[in-house]
């Protein structure tokens, strides 16, 4: 049995709720990372921040990167977590139920790390993997069939 424990990346890098978005992003380019997970003083998990969030929901709806925070976009949004020690096919279960790609881990309500498709894609078989990415990205993309059966 292949656990979360044996997938994730448990070298995690985060941001604080208080942490701006100019932060996050200088953090994402110096990683080179699309992604963070924020969390709160204690080290729980609340969120996760893209590069996508900072530039649709900063940049682009004319918000200041230099003074809005992790928090204000973290608000609202219900994290899903699994815990270390999970078998792995429970964790891809959740992450596709939930159309996620990316899959905070956490012990007692800390963070210790986060599971990506890349994690996947190095630690799991190709079927696996495939089978993952047509669950997660085939929703997503437009049919091209066009209308022909």
């Amino acid at each position: 049995m292949t656990t979360t424990d044996a997938v994730m990346h448990a070298d995690v890098t985060f941001i604080s709720v208080r942490d701006t978005m100019e932060t996050a992003a200088r953090r994402m380019h110096q990683l080179d990372i699309g992604a963070l997970p924020i969390c709160d003083g204690e080290g729980h998990p609340v969120g996760i921040i893209t590069d996508r969030d900072i530039v649709l929901k900063v940049i682009a709806l004319g918000e200041n990167p230099k003074t809005t925070t992790a928090g204000e976009l973290a608000q609202g949004e219900e994290l899903i977590t699994v815990d270390t020690g999970v078998d792995i096919e429970h964790a891809l279960a959740v992450m596709e139920k939930h159309q996620i790609r990316r899959l905070p881990v956490t012990d007692q309500g800390k963070l210790v790390g986060i599971i990506t498709e890349a994690d996947l894609a190095r630690r799991l078989p190709d079927q696996t993997v495939g089978e993952f990415v047509d669950a997660i990205c085939a929703k997503h993309l437009p049919s091209t069939t066009n209308g022909e059966s």
